[in-house]
Formats: C-alpha cells, sequence, structure tokens
C-alpha cells in the first residue's frame, strides 16, 4: 500500500481527477479533462493484483470473479476514492476517480446560490442531468450538505457505491449502497416508503420500474434527487418516457408533468481566468409553462422556456457562463476542497454480523440451559418435517417443547 499512498499523494498535489492503473502500463492521470502518462508510476501485473486484495473484501472479489468487474469506494488520505476494477487484455485494470474526503457545501463546488432554494421543498423531483465525469455526484452531495445543515429532515440515499460519507447535522442522514445494503435500486426505493424518509436520493435512474417508483415518491409528497444521462434538457425528458412503451407514455408524461420541480443538467469546463474545470449549469424550473409543455408533448419548446423563465432564475449554458460564471472575481480552486476538516469527521462504517452470510447461525437455548446443552437448528419450512434422529420426534414438535421451557 505504500506506492498506493504516494500514487494518491502526487495524484493529490496535482489536482488529479482521474487515475488509471493497469500491470505493464505507465500510469495514467487525467487533469482538467487532459490525459497524461506518468512513467515514474508503473505497476507490474503481480503488483495490481495484489492492490487489488488489498482493497476488496472477500466478497468483492467474488463478485468480481463472477461479473469481470466490480464499484466500490473508499477513504484514503484525505480523499474519497471512487473505484472500478474490471479485466481487459492487460489483466485487470483500476480506473479511479478522486472526490474530496469532506461533503462540499454549494460555494465550495462553485455552483449557482440558487440551489440552495431546492432545500425549501417539501416534496416534487429534481433532476440532475450531465455526461459521465462531469461531477452530478459532487453537485448532490453539495446539495445534500444544504438540506442537512438547515432542515430538521430523515435523508435516505440509495447509491452505487456510496461516493461520499455524510455525517448527520441537523438531519438526520442514512445511507445504503447498491450490493451491500439493497439488491437493486427498485427494492431500495420499494423499501424507502416504510422507512419515514423527508428526502430520498437515488443514484441513476434508466430502468422503467425505477422511473416509475421515483414518481410515485414525489407524488406521495416526499422530495426526491436524481441523476441521469443526458446532455440537455429536452433530451432528458425524452429519455424517461421513451423508457416507456407508447401506450403508457401520456400517464408518464402527465405525472412527470406534476411532480418535476428541477432539471439542471451540468457540464464541466475548463476556464483559463480560473485555471481549473468549473461547473457550468443549465436550470430549468417547474412552472406552470413547463407543466403544459410535458403533457402536450411538446419538448421541443423546452429551450424557449428557459429563455422566458430569465426573471424566475432558469439559465442556459451561454448565459449561465456570460450572466454568472464571468462576472465572478474568484472562485474555489479543486484542491481547497481536499483540506482536512473537523467538521466533516467521517462516521465509522458498521457492518452488522447478522448480514454476514459466511456466520454461523444464531444459536437457541433452552432457558436455563448452559450452552453446552448442545445449540438447537431453527424450524425447517412446514412442507418439510424431518424425524429428529435422537428419540423419533420431529424436529417441529421438538422446537415446539423448546418454546415452552423459554416461556
Amino acid at each position: 500500500m505504500e506506492k498506493f499512498e504516494g500514487l494518491i499523494k502526487s495524484a493529490l498535489s496535482l489536482g488529479v481527477s482521474d487515475i488509471h492503473i493497469t500491470g505493464g502500463h505507465p500510469v495514467v492521470y487525467r487533469v482538467n479533462g487532459i490525459l497524461k502518462f506518468q512513467a515514474t508510476f508503473k505497476w507490474s501485473h503481480e503488483e495490481v493484483d495484489t492492490l487489488i486484495e488489498t482493497l476488496l473484501t472477500s466478497r468483492q472479489l467474488d463478485q468480481l470473479k463472477q461479473r469481470y468487474s466490480i464499484d466500490c469506494a473508499l477513504s484514503f488520505l484525505r480523499a474519497r476514492l471512487r473505484i472500478n476494477i474490471f479485466n481487459t487484455t492487460r489483466g485487470l485494470s483500476l480506473a479511479i476517480r478522486i472526490l474530496p474526503g469532506i461533503v462540499p457545501t454549494i460555494e465550495q463546488s462553485n455552483l449557482h446560490p440558487s440551489l440552495k432554494e431546492i432545500s425549501k421543498l417539501k416534496s416534487g423531483l429534481i433532476l440532475i442531468g450531465g455526461a459521465t465525469g462531469v461531477g452530478k455526484t459532487s453537485t448532490i452531495a453539495a446539495l445534500i450538505d444544504e438540506i442537512n445543515r438547515t432542515c430538521a429532515y430523515h435523508i435516505i440515499t440509495l447509491e452505487d457505491p456510496i461516493e461520499y460519507r455524510i455525517v448527520s447535522k441537523k438531519s438526520f442522514v442514512e445511507q445504503r449502497e447498491l450490493g451491500s445494503h439493497m439488491p437493486s435500486f427498485e427494492q431500495g426505493l420499494l423499501d424507502v416508503l416504510r422507512e419515514d424518509p423527508d428526502v430520498i436520493v437515488v443514484g441513476e435512474i434508466r430502468e422503467p420500474e425505477a422511473i416509475k417508483l421515483t414518481l410515485n415518491i414525489a407524488e406521495s409528497g416526499h422530495l426526491i434527487i436524481a441523476t441521469m444521462h443526458a446532455s440537455n434538457s429536452e433530451e432528458a425528458l425524452h429519455r424517461i418516457l421513451n423508457a416507456f412503451p407508447m401506450e403508457s407514455q401520456d400517464d408518464i408524461r402527465s405525472r412527470l408533468a406534476s411532480t418535476l420541480a428541477w432539471l439542471i443538467i451540468q457540464e464541466l469546463k475548463y476556464f483559463d481566468k480560473f485555471g481549473f474545470r468549473v461547473p457550468v449549469l443549465s436550470i430549468l424550473k417547474g412552472n406552470q409553462s413547463l407543466k403544459g409543455t410535458i403533457r402536450e408533448d411538446k419538448l421541443h419548446q423546452i429551450e424557449n422556456l428557459i429563455q422566458l423563465g430569465k426573471n424566475e432564475g432558469m439559465f442556459n449554458f451561454d448565459r449561465y457562463v456570460n450572466e454568472y460564471l464571468m462576472i465572478q472575481k474568484n472562485l474555489n480552486p479543486p484542491e481547497k476542497i481536499f483540506q482536512p476538516s473537523l467538521e466533516n469527521t467521517q462516521e465509522i462504517e458498521y457492518r452488522s454480523p447478522i448480514m454476514d452470510s459466511s456466520r454461523e447461525p444464531l444459536k437457541r437455548y433452552p432457558k436455563g440451559k448452559s450452552q453446552t446443552s448442545g445449540p438447537v437448528s431453527p424450524p425447517p419450512d412446514e412442507d418439510q418435517v424431518p424425524t429428529f434422529s435422537q428419540d423419533g420426534r420431529s424436529l417441529k414438535d421438538f422446537i415446539k417443547e423448546l418454546d415452552k421451557e423459554y416461556k
């Protein structure tokens, strides 16, 4: 891990956003969107395999063997690392996204201050769209931070993987990870309404069932924030509608019109003025005009709505750059977010032994008897009543007798 630590330290000092490690090949950095080879750091195939075995749990290693790839995240030095491990012609490779070790605020993320208005919403759907790697996760983390600091809400996140560890402040925050805490986003969305939430955050929605459940949650009076891949607002809405057959689209269109509160599309661009990459946003807000446009299937008019919504705080990309970014004298450089913060001290992750599939089942003992009396297995299914080998009684009857002794 010493070599890995040196690599991460180097990356942090250079403002690297992504690292690529492949056996027998120089490490590759991405800095301000540009790939750069680092001959100083070259890993052998054996070193890559050893690193992966160090980073992953035995369960994750099993998943890697089954799927040929796996996502994970971990805290390291001052950073949070989102790692994808995958198999290639060169063997196993790692793609590492470097995230701040603390949860960034809206100000630290160089986002428009109007995004703070989202924390005042009680219900509705907030969609964050954009290409891979433009900072959608960081924007959502900043929104959660704003709600967490200003509102007494129960916030539940459904993530793949968990990228920022969020400490409860004024709100109570619980985070669930796909594969570790839930079998699918769909199941997580089904569960969440039984968990007394105020705000739900879900990773990328693309499957019809996940989209329908997301709309259900928004309709039920909760605030839900979700991400999706889309390059503009019209495309984002088309992607949602086109996930369904034609006969279902009118219903989805009506539900989307009534629940969509904000649609933010994000890009990440380098500006010479600042010397680093900065989020550039298109902001569309829900109003009566938007509701009518969606219901009447006139999505080609979305760009006009954004232009007309200037006084309501809507932006297209060009206006956002010219009327907001270019008048800023100073913005926060990315490395500033990586400074340690006592306020954002990380909570330690705990995995209940109850959820460990490799452990022995809990043992039950008759009341007043010691453990030396011998364990008794839990009862089998109702349809299967095996014979208890010592005296011919069924195991089901034996368990009933034990229950009487407990009482």
